[in-house]
């Protein structure tokens, strides 16, 4: 099972949307997809329409009294699942740093999943915490959303130096730009400075639109319902580069 999380130290930066379409696209192309929310606040799962199904308290997890692979739900989606999320998600790395070994605890509550699914996503509340470094141990890789700004060049030279200092070997550092307008000579600058200093960084950028923002009132992924915008062909061209470089 490949798991691919989508994270940002910032928040609004469009990593629910990315996580939730990727995941449809996942999907869509015939791999068994688990979307696990991991936000208290639960966008994934409203935009999928599972906010009120089986919930599961994070103590709850983290004891063992419920398995992962229990709690997943279905979606209106073919073969796309989801593991709903819990407001007390928000005490989820109070919890963990609790533990014993905790940033190998995701891991181990992750591995019953494969045995039932092809892909893992998992959707990720912003900030370098002790939940985000259990995802960072747990995933294969890392798909960050960027905005073209300088507050976003600065997280990302705070990831990578993060990310270098545990030498995960295998572990793939995507990022890729998001909410672009190229209209903007700013956003034209910052994106081709870190292009030069950033070799991991997406050809593919997200143009901003407010059709992405209209994906919380349709409440279902973008590439499902207008899948010939730009904005949908975007993300699917998004996921060939992810698929791409997972192969590598």
């Amino acid at each position: 099972m490949r798991i691919i999380a989508v994270s940002n130290i910032k928040g609004g930066v469009g990593k629910t949307t990315t996580a939730v379409n990727l995941a449809y696209l996942s999907a869509r192309g015939g791999a068994r997809t688990v979307l696990w929310d991991l936000d208290s606040q639960g966008a994934a799962s409203w935009i999928l329409q599972a906010e009120e199904k089986r919930r599961t308290t994070v103590r709850q997890l983290l004891d063992r009294k419920r398995d992962l692979d229990e709690i997943v739900v279905d979606t209106e989606f073919e073969n796309l699942h989801l593991i709903p999320a819990d407001f007390s998600y928000r005490k989820f790395d109070a919890k963990l740093a609790e533990r014993s070994n905790p940033t190998k605890r995701l891991l181990r509550m992750a591995r019953p999943l494969g045995e039932h699914y092809d892909t893992l996503f998992m959707d990720c509340p912003p900030g370098i915490t002790v939940l985000s470094e259990s995802v960072l141990r747990a995933a294969d890789a890392l798909v960050v959303p960027l905005l073209p700004t300088p507050l976003s060049v600065r997280m990302l030279e705070q990831l990578a130096d993060f990310i270098q200092t545990k030498d995960w070997a295998d572990f793939k550092l995507m990022p890729f730009f998001s909410m672009v307008d190229r209209r903007k000579s700013l956003h034209h600058e910052i994106i081709e400075e870190v292009r030069k200093r950033f070799r991991q960084v997406l050809p593919t950028e997200i143009p901003y639109s407010s059709e992405i923002e209209r994906m919380s009132l349709r409440r279902a992924p973008l590439n499902s319902y207008a899948h010939a915008s730009e904005q949908a062909q975007a993300y699917e061209q998004l996921w060939t580069e992810i698929k791409r470089r997972m192969r590598r």
